[in-house]
């Protein structure tokens, strides 16, 4: 038994427009060939395939043979891979990145983040995106490496010489402890309460802020480099410590978590950038995409009372 030819594109492209004009006559008209040629092309298809993939008798439209209809899949899957390395290609020749790395702080909201990925994926379809979700002093960490191109940071990120940046709006960070513990259980919170009890810190990855701390206010501290296991760890009462507001108000309205009503520790403004290397400004997709940051967050109100973390 022989092994079967590798068709070539052209013939893959006027087998699809076969099926789907429902003749030769129909892909003729929309590939602008005469019949005889489409003819041809399926028949060397077939030849290089050794696959019979249309059943022409007893009927004047060509009928995918059970081949065919196998067949049918990997051709479109075919069309459709070198239909994106063009798209591609033409974006690099048009200066488009063919990868945008991002780097966001993970108290952006994940709402907002979904909403501005998905719309980047539906702008730039050929741009990979590699996305890098971190804490404090990791995201400006990142991009002054050259692993990001641009980040979303937090406060900290003012504090690097070498990156320009521009608001990209804030978040509300509130104290909250479970249902049980002690300090949501209290009727009214006394200054300096927090100090007596396990608070859950979110830390760094990167050594940007080694030896500093934020809005730590207990001798005893659980450190933590994942805010969603901070999020579990509050829930089942092992501390208490500060979350973003957008990601805990349905433990609020379920009562699963407690706002506490700390008179010397309210909560206070986490404040976001959008930030790149001076000397590696962003390319297209990646210029385009921090705007979609920045103007996001420029519906962001800062709760009243609260003063920047």
């Amino acid at each position: 038994m022989t092994d079967p030819g590798t068709p070539t594109l052209d013939q893959l492209q006027v087998f699809l427009a076969v099926v789907e004009e429902g003749s030769f006559a129909g892909a003729s008209r929309r590939l602008n060939r005469v019949v005889s040629v489409i003819s041809y092309a399926i028949a060397n298809l077939e030849a290089q395939l050794g696959l019979e993939l249309f059943d022409r008798e007893g009927t004047r439209k060509p009928k995918l043979t059970e081949a065919g209809r196998a067949m049918l899949a990997d051709a479109r899957a075919v069309s459709s891979s070198m239909a994106h390395l063009r798209a591609r290609a033409k974006g690099l020749l048009d200066g488009l990145e063919g990868v945008v790395d991002l780097a966001v702080d993970v108290m952006l909201p994940s709402e907002r983040l979904g909403r501005i990925l998905r719309l980047f994926a539906e702008q730039f379809p050929t741009v990979t995106l590699r996305l890098h979700v971190e804490a404090l002093g990791a995201i400006p960490a990142k991009v002054l490496s050259g692993e990001a191109i641009i980040g979303i940071a937090g406060p900290l990120s003012s504090s690097f010489k070498s990156l320009d940046s521009m608001s990209a709006g804030s978040v509300t960070l509130v104290p909250v402890a479970a249902p049980d513990h002690p300090l949501a259980r209290m009727q009214k919170i006394p200054p300096g309460a927090g100090r007596d009890h396990t608070q859950l810190v979110l830390t760094d990855r990167s050594n940007a802020t080694e030896g500093r701390d934020f809005s730590v206010m207990s001798a005893t501290t659980w450190r933590l480099a994942d805010l969603s296991a901070k999020h579990a760890l509050l829930r089942e009462g092992i501390g208490w410590g500060n979350m973003p507001l957008p990601m805990i108000e349905a433990d609020l309205m379920a009562g699963t978590l407690i706002r506490l009503i700390m008179p010397d520790h309210i909560g206070g403004t986490y404040r976001f950038s959008g930030i790149w290397r001076q000397d590696h400004p962003p390319g297209p997709a990646a210029d385009w995409l921090l705007k979609q940051f920045i103007m996001a967050g420029e519906g962001d109100v800062p709760a009243p009372g609260m003063a920047d973390i």
